[in-house]
């Protein structure tokens, strides 16, 4: 089969007259057809596009979809729900549910919960509660690190080397032109996974720092594992400091595990955001720290609000997710991440079978490819330094013409709905593209 993207091609030239640049999500400009894709429909592990292509997809909504794409218990419980009505401004039984189900699944103790729409807004509720709660202003942002698109965080994501500045103090840098640079004030950019650059940022900055932000496994570079005690160094130079450690598990939130990085990783924070996963692929995000941390939230000292929190469609899907994953997930994880494992170590073979340079890591259903002689990517830096970017986005490219759709940064996701066969093909187009370029 031929793939050609010529009424994509089409439809954004028709967009562009109607849509500010064609898209409503600036990573889609990045699609590795060259141009962004329009499809007419998805369910599990495949989507079609209006070229009649077919492709096994491992960008699955860039995270949300655990299952694949609309699995027939969410969607049936959504259709059931929505009868009760659409967004009601008030309070409603599920709401309860789904929040006393994720405290049961979170590994933090004696916590509560507060719920909103996107990744991006709950990082921002977030950063407004340690700022609240500690009665300080400085968040420590590590280079590397996404927590949305915001003025208030979108610092130093992807830095240019040359403007990054020292790695011992880096400088911060607005991922958008238009950004309010007063707000980079109180920001403190440190690089990850150095526990020596960690400390000298609290020696230094110890009196202003509300809390540090980090993902706890670098998603949204190479997916990336801490080094082992680095997170309980951070956590302890936090306590010592009267400081707040926070996960942004948006990516890794359950999905790398039922209680997400800090299950697999066996540390709790003292507060955590999560979207993504946690409803099936509908909007929907979280908030979750110590009750003593989340009463600035429940008496309205810290403010919080919007239309859309906790409307019917969410939460009905985020309830069927929940309670999936609540009665099924021994069996469910062990599963998923045996497909993650298979996908890392046949890419692994494939790629030293060729004597290529591309290169895999991650952890369970959230891995990673780039291309590199490095044996291990270990923060941003090191990957802006090490890997072939151009590369890359060509082998993702060949990869679509060969019916395997995968993300302009890397990072895949693998769904319940995979299958076998769709791991075996993906591994062979690999050999076949590999072969090529």
């Amino acid at each position: 089969m031929v793939y050609e993207f010529s009424k994509s091609k089409k439809m954004y030239d028709e967009a562009k007259e109607y849509i500010a640049g064609g898209i409503s999500s600036q990573i889609r400009i990045n699609d590795p057809a060259k141009i962004p894709m329009f499809f007419t429909h998805a369910k599990g592990s495949k989507m079609w596009d209006v070229d009649g292509n077919e492709y096994i997809d491992y960008i699955q909504g860039m995270g949300p979809n655990l299952f694949g794409h609309s699995p027939d218990f969410i969607s049936d419980l959504v259709k059931k729900e929505m009868d009760r009505g659409y967004v009601l401004a008030g309070q409603f039984d599920k709401e309860i549910e789904i929040a006393k189900m994720a405290l049961e699944l979170i590994p933090i103790k004696n916590a509560t919960a507060r719920f909103a729409i996107s990744g991006t807004e709950i990082d921002q509720l977030l950063f407004r509660v340690m700022r609240g709660y500690t009665k300080k202003n400085k968040i420590v942002k590590f280079e590397g690190h996404y927590h949305g698109w915001m003025d208030s965080v979108n610092y130093s994501v992807h830095p240019p080397l040359d403007l990054a500045g020292d790695e011992n103090s880096p400088n911060p840098i607005p991922e958008s032109t238009g950004m309010d640079i007063n707000t980079s004030k109180n920001l403190i950019i440190c690089e990850w996974n150095d526990e020596e650059k960690i400390e000298n940022v609290f020696n230094k900055h110890s009196d202003d720092i509300a809390g540090v932000i980090t993902e706890p496994i670098l998603g949204n570079t190479n997916c990336i594992l801490p080094k082992k005690g680095y997170l309980e160094k951070v956590k302890s130079l936090c306590e010592t400091h009267d400081a707040l450690l926070a996960f942004d598990e948006v990516i890794t939130g359950f999905r790398v595990a039922a209680g997400g990085a800090q299950e697999l990783l066996k540390i709790t924070p003292h507060i955590a955001t999560y979207a993504k996963s946690m409803a099936g692929g509908f909007p929907m995000s979280m908030i979750v720290g110590e009750k003593q941390i989340m009463e600035e939230i429940g008496n309205g000292n810290v403010y919080h609000g919007g239309s859309f929190n906790s409307n019917i469609m969410s939460t009905a899907a985020t309830y069927a997710t929940l309670k999936y994953l609540q009665d099924s997930k021994a069996t469910f994880y062990e599963n998923l991440n045996k497909k993650g494992e298979f996908m890392m170590k046949s890419l692994k073979s494939v790629s030293k079978s060729l004597d290529s340079d591309l290169h895999v890591q991650g952890v369970g259903s959230l891995l990673s490819i780039s291309f590199t002689n490095k044996e291990e990517i270990i923060n941003w830096r090191d990957h802006a330094k090490n890997c072939d970017e151009n590369k890359y986005s060509l082998f993702a490219y060949e990869m679509l013409k060969n019916g395997i759709r995968l993300s302009s940064n890397g990072r895949m996701h693998i769904s319940s709905a995979h299958t076998q066969e769709d791991l075996e093909k993906t591994i062979s187009s690999t050999e076949k593209v590999l072969s090529k370029i």
